[in-house]
């Protein structure tokens, strides 16, 4: 008799197949988010000394690995100097990638990358091409400290000489924020919650603070492919897209606040004309990807954040340190839009045609955003009978999102309803479309077409 005995290697190796790049992004975002739940939880991290509940933990360890700044606590108050070190390391993880870092330092240390770990950069900073990936990998994590470091070095003039060498920390911490779009502040001092809003009219701290958001929510590839254009003279259809696109969001959004809040006392009405352009511009770039607030956000007329999880649900680049489905996605269904009104067969955008699998894939990654979207909405607001529907829609928009910009009501949900945003924000850190795939038991790695009979179906 024969028997069929499969080779322990053999086993070995099929495992590592089916271990896709997107299962071992999610896996890595979800051993950091509960090794630093963990570390949160324990006495020392807490500003009183006391152990925090593992649930607030756990959902503070989320948002910031997550990169979107929802909060249970004031982390200025709540937390001591070493729970705010290990949100901060939580935040830098977060923005970059625990997969970008790990093999960053495998090849500092010039050790030969294999092919597993090839597929894992290129699906963590979202490359589409294996070219010159060693170069982005590095770029990545260069570019980012450089920045974070020039950003802190200049609200350092504006924080040092009233604070002291509290100064410093405060600098590097809302910096390193800053940039990787997450929004958690340490201006507690000035007030719980307050974020900003001391600082609404301060030119430096709005300037630095919007530059380090937008910066950090263009992308990796865009820096890549900005740099290599003395070289090849053209920027990618993606690139295009990005610089085209955040613009016009920035200033549109801007507009909207303005006008829509103008006389609202609440929010910009009391505020003089300077002010209230600050104001405004701030809200516009910092509701797609960040989550700071300079003015009072429970407070906004009910259009504006309509208007606001609008921008939230676009959100960044592909890429970046920001959320959202991604500024390019958003183009493509756009411009999907366009043709199919047009009766035309071809997705085009600045007459490049876009593959089926780009569509599908972004048709897919929206219609899975509104579902989840939809499922946390629903309960946070049958949970929470003092919330306002609006309100639930703006925090659930802003979880998934990993804005983490909140009208306040975040501290007093009930456990199910924090359960419900811990998941939201990491599939939306992750990607739904990574998520799901991660998640699925059973992948298909058979690239054959298969035809199949075509089947009559009207719609519309």
């Amino acid at each position: 008799m024969e028997f069929n005995r499969q080779n322990p290697v053999e086993k070995s190796n099929q495992k590592i197949k089916h271990t896709t790049p997107a299962r071992v992004i999610v896996l890595s975002f979800l051993l950091v988010i509960l090794i630093g739940s963990v570390l949160l939880t324990l006495p020392i991290s807490s500003a009183d000394g006391t152990v925090t509940p593992y649930l607030n933990s756990l959902f503070t360890a989320t948002s910031a690995t997550c990169v979107t700044g929802l909060i249970t606590y004031d982390t200025y108050t709540h937390w001591s100097v070493f729970g705010q070190i290990i949100i901060l390391i939580l935040i830098q993880i977060g923005g970059i990638g625990l997969v970008t870092l790990t093999t960053f330092f495998t090849s500092f240390l010039k050790n030969k990358l294999g092919f597993s770990s090839i597929f894992l950069i290129q699906e963590s900073v979202n490359a589409n091409s294996r070219s010159h990936l060693i170069f982005l990998l590095r770029l990545v994590v260069t570019s980012t400290l450089i920045i974070e470091f020039i950003g802190a070095f200049f609200l350092a003039f504006r924080f040092v000489p009233e604070l002291g060498a509290e100064g410093i920390w405060i600098s590097i911490f809302t910096a390193v924020s800053a940039y990787c779009n997450a929004g958690f502040d340490i201006f507690g001092r000035f007030g719980q919650f307050s974020s900003i809003t001391t600082f609404v009219g301060d030119p430096l701290v709005n300037l630095v603070i919007m530059s380090l958001i937008v910066i950090g929510g263009l992308g990796f590839i865009v820096f890549a492919d900005v740099l290599n254009y003395r070289k090849s003279r053209q920027l990618m259809l993606h690139t295009r897209i990005v610089l085209t696109t955040t613009p016009i969001l920035i200033f549109l959004g801007a507009a909207i606040v303005f006008f829509n809040e103008y006389h609202n006392p609440a929010t910009l009405g009391n505020l003089s004309l300077s002010e209230k352009f600050f104001a405004s511009l701030f809200q516009s770039i910092t509701c797609r990807t960040a989550g700071f607030n300079s003015i009072n956000i429970s407070q906004l007329n009910d259009s504006t954040k309509l208007v606001m999880c609008a921008l939230m649900f676009i959100g960044a680049a592909p890429g970046s340190t920001g959320g959202g489905i991604k500024i390019t996605t958003f183009a493509v269904l756009v411009m999907t839009v366009v043709a199919v009104i047009r009766n035309q067969y071809e997705t085009t955008i600045f007459h490049r045609r876009v593959d089926h699998k780009v569509v599908y894939k972004s048709f897919a990654i929206a219609i899975l955003s509104i579902c989840i979207i939809i499922i946390t909405t629903s309960v946070l607001v049958i949970e929470n009978s003092q919330i306002t529907t609006i309100d639930g829609i703006f925090e659930t928009f802003s979880a998934f999102c990993t804005v983490g910009i909140t009208t306040g009501i975040t501290s007093f949900l009930g456990n199910f309803s924090k359960i419900a945003l811990i998941l939201t924000m990491f599939i939306g850190r992750v990607g739904p479309f990574s998520f799901f795939i991660a998640m699925a038991l059973k992948q298909s790695y058979n690239n054959k077409r298969m035809v199949l009979p075509e089947g009559q179906i009207m719609v519309g």
